[in-house]
């Protein structure tokens, strides 16, 4: 989403960003219009059986990094909880969307008290993932393999606590150099966590600011 309160892009990070958004600030009814907008679409996404189709829903994802205006470094854990509650409630109870299961990303964490000081609670929440990149951080893909299975220690104890189910939602090696990534990275990581499902990141091809091929599956 774009920034409500600058009319800047996602990236646009700018304190209280996130609380315009909530009942009672001066952006909210931005936000429930941007809500409606969604809710004609994903209300209209139906089979051929005229049943609506499952969307995994990730709202204001990777919310542990510091480059979205909703991230933590922006945005309080109270009023992250508040606008996610608010979203749930407007999309589910509201506009009466059943077929929508709500995702909890996250970026980096050490800790489980880092992983879940947002977490909005139980009702609101289907599945918890995270997002992680293998050409970021300067760290050689052993590094890289070891802190992804930490993460996913720490996720999967959260998750049998709470009953809920995993998910890398975003990962991936750029290019691809590595030709054994796919058996010697990823397929190391999950090994032994049950993982629902695993998701590169998106096959663009030419980036002409970056002239290069952008791309993470073959």
């Amino acid at each position: 989403m774009d920034n409500p309160l600058t009319d800047g892009d996602s990236w646009d990070v700018k304190p209280n960003s996130l609380s315009s958004i909530l009942p009672g600030g001066n952006k909210h009814e931005l936000y429930k219009k941007w809500l409606n907008n969604a809710a004609n679409f994903l209300g209209d996404l139906k089979g051929s059986d005229g049943k609506m189709v499952p969307i995994l829903y990730l709202a204001f994802h990777e919310l542990t990094g510091n480059w979205f205006w909703w991230c933590q470094n922006v945005a309080s854990a109270a009023d992250f909880k508040a606008i996610w509650k608010f979203t749930f409630d407007y999309l589910v109870k509201e506009k009466k969307l059943n077929n929508l299961l709500f995702v909890y990303n996250t970026a980096d964490f050490q800790s489980m008290e880092a992983f879940e000081a947002y977490y909005p609670g139980d009702n609101y929440v289907d599945l918890v993932s995270y997002d992680k990149y293998a050409n970021q951080g300067g760290k050689t893909l052993p590094e890289w393999v070891t802190d992804c299975r930490k993460q996913l220690e720490i996720m999967a104890k959260f998750a049998e606590k709470h009953r809920k189910v995993i998910a890398i939602a975003e990962i991936g090696y750029e290019q691809i150099p590595e030709p054994t990534f796919w058996t010697q990275s990823l397929q190391k990581i999950t090994d032994g966590f049950p993982v629902s499902f695993v998701l590169v990141w998106r096959n663009h091809g030419w980036q002409e600011h970056e002239k290069k091929m952008h791309y993470y599956a073959p």
